[in-house]
């Protein structure tokens, strides 16, 4: 009984949650970030390769 009393006042397991947490949050919003705009990044630098003259 006294360990999970232990347990529940221990404070460096809630704090690797919420950096776990937060890691988690900051790699969805690049995945969400990098799958909406991927396409059009794609896009912009084929329109750009096709403006630039190649070389003779």
């Amino acid at each position: 009984m006294n360990f999970i009393k232990n347990l529940i006042k221990e404070e460096d397991g809630v704090t690797a949650i919420e950096y776990a947490l937060i890691a988690s949050l900051i790699a969805g919003v690049i995945i969400t970030a990098v799958t909406l705009l991927g396409g059009n990044i794609s896009t912009l630098f084929d329109n750009l390769a096709k403006k630039i003259k190649q070389p003779a």
